[in-house]
């Protein structure tokens, strides 16, 4: 009998995980926050839910009775839905919100590397009173990074040097974040190159996946908004051709200190862990950590995943991980995604038109925050399509990406340099 796995989120991440599923056998069975065409094709019955509705996620899941449960996006990780699964004895390979404290609450994630003694971590302030933050701001010319101290989809943290005409209006940002969460952290500011580390695993093993590299500003000289991610690319051998190989191994064993820690404090994480690291000259910052898969970079990893991602998943949510097979392919790849015109902070949904026929094997479309037809998916007002190729190096994918642009058509935003062999010299110099 296939093993039924209940996925539960519905953007270009879920849609990349429901192909691996129903790649490996399993039948889906999907919770959807809006009626993504792909997910939808692929599953057995599909539902549509968003993050407050605990109550109708829990009854569905009783009814289903799946062999484990996928909860997928950070809003949905944020409420107590796993918690909830769990207290019904069903299996899910996701963290409860105790565990993903480490996303959702960036001063813990801050306090617990401080309190263990995990390198790697940048100096912080908190700030409580919208007077006392702009009064700091004011007495330094220090740059920082505000950050409010939720989950932010992104999009919340700004950088008192990029994101910003004068220090004045830094100052009102900060303060604003404080009238609104009735606090927030301000990090020393530190450039380098960031990349990505994700890794399976049951809170006690993990199994990591190629490094990847996502690319947050809006437009190709690195300007613009910070958006949820505008593409994103990985090398072969897992690693990235600007990125040291003794970072790759630092960062690492950062995530699995990190894990540790939590272990000891008597919270066991389940699911993907996803840390945010920078190299800089001498050693690795840790910029953040996630309790999720991430999007972008999650859909590439999935595209080179070769393992059985139904055997994985249960045995996540059987604390056993050891016994999952996990391979990747050994390949470069390169996504880039079609964004609403005025994305993120104004933008204008419009329909695309997608020719997906005769597709070759190594280029991959994936469906975003879309609803519509596989044909004609209108876009929700966030990023739409992920365009994603395979070759042997990056800038090989990413020319491929270019040449099956003709398959969509209507408005849309693009990052075209993603991965391209300028882009790739001007990191590597």
């Amino acid at each position: 009998m296939k093993a039924k796995i209940m996925l539960i989120g519905g953007g270009g991440r879920e849609d990349a995980i429901a192909r691996k599923i129903i790649e490996n056998e399993g039948t889906l069975i999907s919770i959807l926050p809006f009626e993504n065409p792909s997910i939808i094709r692929m599953s057995e019955k599909y539902f549509i839910a968003g993050e407050n509705d605990a109550d109708k996620i829990i009854s569905l899941a009783k009814a289903e009775n799946p062999d484990v449960v996928y909860v997928s996006p950070d809003s949905f990780l944020d409420k107590p839905i796993v918690d909830a699964l769990q207290y019904s004895k069903i299996r899910v390979a996701s963290p409860d919100t105790k565990a993903f404290q480490i996303e959702s609450s960036k001063i813990f994630m801050r306090q617990l590397i401080k309190r263990f003694g995990i390198s790697g971590n940048i100096k912080y302030d908190i700030f409580y009173d919208e007077y006392d933050v702009e009064k700091f701001l004011g007495s330094t010319d220090k740059h920082f990074a505000i950050k409010p101290a939720g989950l932010t989809g992104g999009k919340g943290v700004k950088l008192t040097d990029v994101h910003f005409s004068s220090r004045e209006e830094a100052k009102r940002y900060a303060a604003s974040v404080v009238a609104r969460d009735k606090k927030v952290i301000l990090e020393e500011r530190i450039t380098g190159e960031e990349f990505s580390i994700q890794a399976f695993t049951d809170g006690r093993s993990c199994s990591f996946f190629p490094v990847a590299q996502d690319y947050k500003r809006l437009y190709d000289d690195e300007t613009g908004p910070n958006t949820g991610g505008m593409g994103s690319i990985t090398g072969r051998d897992m690693g990235l051709p600007f990125i040291r190989k003794d970072s790759v191994e630092k960062a690492k064993d950062i995530v699995k200190k990190v894990l540790s820690s939590l272990y000891s404090e008597g919270t066991m994480f389940r699911g993907v862990i996803y840390g945010q690291f920078m190299q800089t000259k001498s050693e690795v910052k840790i910029i953040e950590f996630n309790g999720r898969m991430a999007d972008p970079e999650g859909i590439n990893c999935m595209a080179l995943f070769d393992g059985d991602i139904v055997d994985t998943l249960i045995s996540l949510g059987d604390t056993n991980l050891h016994t999952a097979s996990i391979h990747f392919k050994n390949r470069a790849s390169v996504l880039k995604y079609a964004v609403s015109e005025g994305y993120p902070d104004h933008p204008v949904p419009g329909t695309l038109r997608i020719n997906n026929s005769h597709l070759p094997e190594h280029f991959k479309i994936y469906y975003g925050s879309v609803k519509g037809t596989m044909e004609e998916p209108q876009m929700t007002g966030s990023r739409g399509v992920a365009l994603l190729a395979m070759a042997d190096s990056i800038n090989e994918a990413s020319e491929i990406v270019e040449s099956n642009l003709w398959r969509i058509e209507g408005k849309y935003h693009m990052r075209h340099g993603i991965g391209s062999a300028p882009s790739l010299r001007k990191k590597i110099q």
